[in-house]
């Protein structure tokens, strides 16, 4: 799906009738199968941004289209995956997977399709396990599982990895860019660690300034998977951590400016 950005701005009221502008005036477009990776520091208003996107906040200006539509709310066409672990306690691992589908009536093939991302996730076994009894990295696995059973158009993630150690982060990074290249949905990621953004994005939107804007882009042309050690990876690299220091260099001008 078509997602079209154009001019938007996010202020949360404040006391005393002021308000907190935390994006400024942002505009993207991405085309159908496109994987975005949104960069930016902690705290710049990438999830804001996403929230904005998954129709979960209203707008204060600009307008967000999918397909020539304008977002009005959550939709069952864009799943969300977020930084910490959503499961109903109540119900198993499985069940956890199923259940948005089942809520929506969306049962054709449901079981084979549970039982092949149980399977692709590595969670054959645990079928029947509650949450609680789960690690941080089985967890978000499940979530992802979830995300993934409904054939969503669009997926949007928000830092899901972040808080996982090393090798559960690269087994699920790995996992979703091969589902991704096999169903072809729209994908904006969310995180603040480069070597993510250049691992999974074939573009990378950078954010930064207060208010939130987008201060560059980039085309990632690697081939997937793709090599940390290679010096196109390392190019690309050193090129974003000097345009995010500039940033940071006329942030600091600018306040100590009278």
């Amino acid at each position: 799906m078509t997602i079209h950005v154009e001019n938007i701005a996010k202020r949360f009221p404040l006391p005393g009738g002021r308000a907190l502008t935390v994006i400024g005036d942002i505009s993207f477009t991405m085309e159908n199968g496109d994987f975005v990776a949104v960069l930016g520091e902690s705290g710049c208003g990438k999830s804001t941004l996403l929230n904005l996107v998954a129709g979960l906040l209203p707008l204060s200006a600009g307008r967000i289209e999918v397909n020539g539509s304008r977002i009005a709310g959550p939709h069952p066409s864009r799943a969300m995956l977020f930084q910490q672990p959503s499961l109903l306690p109540w119900l198993n691992v499985e069940e956890n997977i199923v259940f948005g589908c089942k809520l929506r009536g969306e049962e054709e093939d449901l079981a084979t399709r549970a039982a092949q991302l149980i399977e692709i996730m590595g969670l054959s076994g645990s079928e029947k396990v509650k949450p609680h009894e789960l690690s941080l990295g089985m967890a978000q696995r499940v979530c992802l599982a979830r995300a993934l059973i409904g054939h969503p158009d669009i997926l949007l993630l928000d830092e899901p990895f972040a808080s996982l150690d090393t090798i559960n982060r690269t087994h699920l990074q790995e996992e979703l860019i091969e589902f991704w290249m096999v169903e072809k949905f729209s994908a904006i990621l969310v995180t603040h660690d480069i070597d993510e953004a250049i691992l999974m994005g074939t573009r990378i939107v950078l954010l930064g300034d207060r208010p939130c804007r987008i201060i560059q882009t980039y085309e990632v042309n690697l081939n997937y998977p793709r090599d940390m050690s290679s010096r196109s990876f390392f190019l690309l690299r050193a090129a974003i951590i000097k345009k995010l220091r500039e940033s940071f260099d006329a942030g600091q001008e600018k306040k100590e400016t009278p």
